[in-house]
């Protein structure tokens, strides 16, 4: 089953909707601001990703410069910061089956669904 993580009000989350709508293929979109993300599933998306989770960190979010920029964190922190703060989590990022990308630019989402 192909995974969307979503941000409705990205404009790049709502590129890679309209892809995956258009794909003709069932997909579940995963409302992540609204339905939470657990630390399993977080970690598993990182490794499915081949990043480390500090690559999945949106670095011009407000709360990321005021709370954990120039910090020293492990990756454990670093998800535990995406957790608490999931406005953090770059989007979209979509999975199908054992591969993931982020899916930017959203034309990236076009190599998974195959």
């Amino acid at each position: 089953m192909i995974k969307i993580y979503h941000n409705p009000r990205c404009s790049k989350s709502r590129q890679g909707l309209e892809i995956l709508n258009n794909s003709g293929k069932d997909f579940e979109i995963i409302n992540y601001l609204k339905n939470p993300i657990t630390v399993k599933e977080l970690t598993n998306i990182v490794n499915l990703l081949h990043i480390e989770p500090i690559d999945l960190i949106r670095k011009n979010e407000i709360i990321w410069k005021s709370e954990y920029k120039n910090k020293e964190l492990t990756n454990d922190e670093i998800i535990i910061a995406m957790i608490k703060n999931p406005k953090l989590i770059e989007r979209p990022i979509v999975i199908n089956n054992e591969k993931a990308i982020i899916g930017r630019p959203s034309e990236k989402i076009k190599e998974i669904l195959s």
